[in-house]
């Protein structure tokens, strides 16, 4: 049986769609490189956990089924993934109450003119299994050291796949002292008593600017 004579045209255009689809990914991950900031990596933020596991295959419809928050994102904006280290508000002044509304935390109060909304989405984003004594790593690509970081919980009984975190959800476990410029920053966290889902929110008050890294993560704890 004979192929059409149009055939060769249909498969040149999928092989030229394809070599672009990988140029834009390759685009968009070289310029992720050039403007690097950071985010947490464990337990992973919400864009950078997408962003692991689809970066490679962000079109596959599979997703949609397995990894429905992601899903979600992805679909709403992808350079929210691709710019998973560029979550950041600039001249809160520590206020950051004041700065972001409730409801908006995860997003960083629509940051970059509404890049990471989706972010904002309550849903059955995927967790990282933690103790309630855990480490939570923060990944700074372009050093720019910390004032502080501050980090909260939601508080028991709140349920991040239902609704959207106000900052009467949250309970702050930590304020850490200074870091100077570096790759990592850990620290060290005790949740006593806590069990099964919950929303981590790390505040990254960076040095180098009054520059603020706004980051939730989703923990299931297990004893």
């Amino acid at each position: 049986m004979h192929s059409p004579p149009h055939a060769p045209a249909r498969r040149w255009a999928v092989r030229v769609a394809a070599v672009l689809t990988a140029a834009v990914a390759f685009l968009a991950t070289w310029a992720v490189a050039a403007d690097a900031h950071g985010t947490v990596v464990d337990p992973a933020s919400r864009n950078y956990g997408c962003w692991l596991r689809w970066g490679s295959d962000f079109q596959n419809p599979a997703m949609a089924q397995q990894d429905p928050m992601c899903w979600q994102a992805w679909q709403a904006n992808p350079n929210a993934m691709w710019n998973w280290n560029g979550l950041y508000r600039m001249n809160l002044g520590g206020n950051f109450q004041a700065g972001i509304p409730n409801g908006q935390l995860c997003s960083g109060g629509h940051a970059e003119s509404g890049r990471y909304n989706s972010l904002d989405t309550a849903g059955a984003w995927k967790t990282t299994d933690v103790r309630t004594s855990f480490t939570l790593k923060l990944l700074d690509q372009a050093r720019h050291g910390a004032d502080y970081l501050l980090v909260y919980v939601s508080r028991p009984g709140f349920d991040p796949t239902r609704q959207a975190p106000a900052w009467s959800d949250m309970q702050l476990l930590t304020r850490t002292a200074k870091f100077s410029p570096g790759e990592y920053y850990t620290v060290n966290l005790s949740v006593p008593g806590r069990t099964g889902r919950a929303l981590v929110y790390t505040i990254w008050q960076a040095s180098h600017l009054d520059q603020a890294f706004l980051l939730c993560s989703d923990v299931n704890f297990v004893s």
